[in-house]
């Protein structure tokens, strides 16, 4: 999970995503200086604006900042600190992974899908992909469920033509890396990758 701090764009707010949302539908509760995101509708949590950041927080970078254990237990601290009487409970597993197609099969309702089965170090997921270059035994990145895309586009388990999908095998330009080729097609990775390992981009 990342968590955005940008004082020069935006200000001296740490910004933690937590789902998406219609921003049409949004609820801001302020506690201090900590702002709680939710869905009017539904309550679902969106994420928290902390502001005045550098002074309750110690954060060395800025951009994009992998939320580490050490940080979270500081964010939790800023919670109590500013009377948000909550649990800042978070999924700290890394969301972009390195995957190994060990199998790929024709989805039986999809000429152009393929419904693949991918291990990544921990677990062994089912994909499905359409990707045109998509094939067994390559190295791939694999967004996780709870993956939130460059994009802002969230990953969830899913069916694709009635076949169940838990997770995506990224292409560069959905990773946002520069310089992706314009043809559509996912990023296979040499061999240096290990299978399971963070991928960082």
């Amino acid at each position: 999970m990342d968590v955005y701090y940008n004082p020069n764009g935006i200000g001296d707010v740490l910004i933690v995503p937590i789902k998406q949302g219609d921003r049409h539908h949004i609820k801001k509760d302020t506690f201090g200086k900590v702002v709680k995101i939710t869905d009017e509708q539904n309550g679902a949590l969106l994420g928290y604006n902390i502001f005045d950041a550098a002074s309750q927080l110690s954060l060395a970078e800025t951009g994009k900042i992998t939320l580490t254990e050490e940080l979270a237990a500081s964010i939790q601290d800023v919670f109590s600190q500013n009377g948000l009487q909550e649990a800042f409970d978070v999924d700290l597993t890394p969301k972009f992974v390195v995957g190994f197609v060990k199998e790929k099969q024709p989805h039986e309702n999809a000429d152009k899908l393929s419904v693949c089965q991918v291990d990544t170090g921990d677990e062994t997921l089912q994909i499905v992909c359409g990707a045109p270059n998509i094939d067994k035994e390559q190295k791939v990145v694999v967004a996780k469920v709870g993956a939130v895309m460059p994009s802002g586009m969230e990953i969830k388990p899913t069916k694709l033509r009635g076949v169940d999908s838990f997770g995506m095998i990224c292409s560069q330009k959905e990773l946002g890396l520069p310089n992706a080729p314009k043809e559509k097609g996912i990023y296979v990775l040499d061999d240096d990758y290990q299978v399971g390992q963070i991928f960082e981009f």
